[in-house]
């Protein structure tokens, strides 16, 4: 006998089912077929995320949301000002990305990396509360695998996909340059931010977003995070979508 999945609660004992469609609103193209895009997002978290992180999932194509699965939605444009893609739940109450294909690109983004990005971390995360210690005693960190790095990308199936980090990267007792921190390697040690990058992190009462880099900051500071998962952490609540 299947058990209806509980609300909320994701972590079921089954690889999850992940459905990917296009919103029926959505006319400006992804720059890459859907078919092409979900065999690579698939390969994507078979051959590099399941090795590292150990999260499977099976991607399908589908013309909406699915009963019981999760589900990366492409929408047209950000219902918020300059939100390129942020997690939901779908009407069932399991995890959604959502992926906002025009404002992506007017921004100058890929589709591909937004979408991979937000996959990895709603596999990782979905529940958007996962957090640990670091370097500063009085700073809780937010595991956020791929905002570090996310102005870096290498092809999958030649179509580019978010960079990541690794466990070790969470683990301040590692020494620079004595383990593999993120898939490219260019991370040398725990908790580094890469140009481009950024940290969303917990400090005297507040969650913010730590980065290195002054262009990253000001873009950061205009955008409107709501229903960013920044926000969601703040919040501590997951807004259901509703059906179709």
């Amino acid at each position: 006998m299947t058990t209806k999945p509980k609300f909320a609660a994701f972590n079921q004992g089954i690889i999850p089912t992940i459905a990917c469609f296009i919103d029926k609103t959505t006319t400006t193209p992804l720059g890459v077929g859907l078919d092409a895009l979900i065999a690579a997002l698939q390969a994507y978290v078979s051959n590099f995320i399941v090795p590292v992180w150990g999260t499977p999932a099976k991607l399908v194509k589908s013309t909406g949301f699915i009963t019981d699965a999760w589900a990366i939605v492409f929408l047209e444009d950000a219902d918020v000002a300059d939100a390129l893609a942020y997690h939901d739940l779908t009407p069932d109450g399991l995890p959604i990305s959502k992926v906002f294909v025009k404002t992506t690109i007017d921004d100058g983004e890929l589709v591909s990396v937004s979408a991979s990005h937000e996959l990895f971390e709603m596999l990782v995360d979905p529940a958007i509360n996962m957090m640990t210690t670091g370097p500063d005693p009085k700073t809780i960190y937010a595991y956020e695998m791929a905002d570090p790095v996310e102005a870096l990308s290498f092809n999958v199936n030649g179509i580019p996909m978010s960079d990541f980090v690794y466990p070790a990267y969470f683990e301040v007792f590692r020494k620079p340059g004595s383990v593999k921190f993120d898939q490219l390697n260019k991370v040398t040690r725990p908790f580094q931010i890469l140009s481009g990058g950024y940290q969303i992190i917990f400090k005297n009462g507040k969650w913010s977003q730590k980065t290195t880099n002054i262009a990253k900051k000001k873009a950061l500071k205009k955008e409107d995070r709501h229903g960013h998962r920044s926000e969601t952490r703040k919040t501590g609540k997951l807004i259901r979508s509703k059906k179709q």
